[in-house]
């Protein structure tokens, strides 16, 4: 029993070390993502250009819900997601609008 223990933790340490590596992924994914809505956002601000863009919003969500299915992840989960970016994004692009 004690070596199916040892080997089910050693399996555990895997999962969590691979866990960690996504996680980190995805954070410096986001910074890159944030990156370039921040210089979309300057570029509206400095063009007077609206902040947000329903019909680029709802492309993306259709798109992304179509890259979930096909990966294998909650479609759902997936439009959620990308709601919670995209409100973000709004906000720093209305927030670029106030400074110019």
């Amino acid at each position: 029993m004690t070596d199916e223990i040892t080997r089910a933790r050693d399996v555990l340490a895997e999962h969590r070390a691979s866990i960690d590596n996504l996680d980190a992924i995805l954070v410096y994914t986001l910074a890159e993502r944030f990156k370039r809505t921040q210089a979309v956002g300057k570029l509206k601000a400095e063009h007077d250009l609206p902040p947000s863009d329903p019909t680029r919003e709802g492309e993306q969500i259709t798109r992304l819900e179509r890259l979930s299915h096909d990966a294998g992840l909650d479609p759902d989960f997936t439009r959620k997601f990308l709601n919670f970016v995209i409100q973000e994004v709004i906000r720093h692009h209305e927030q670029f609008q106030e400074n110019v």
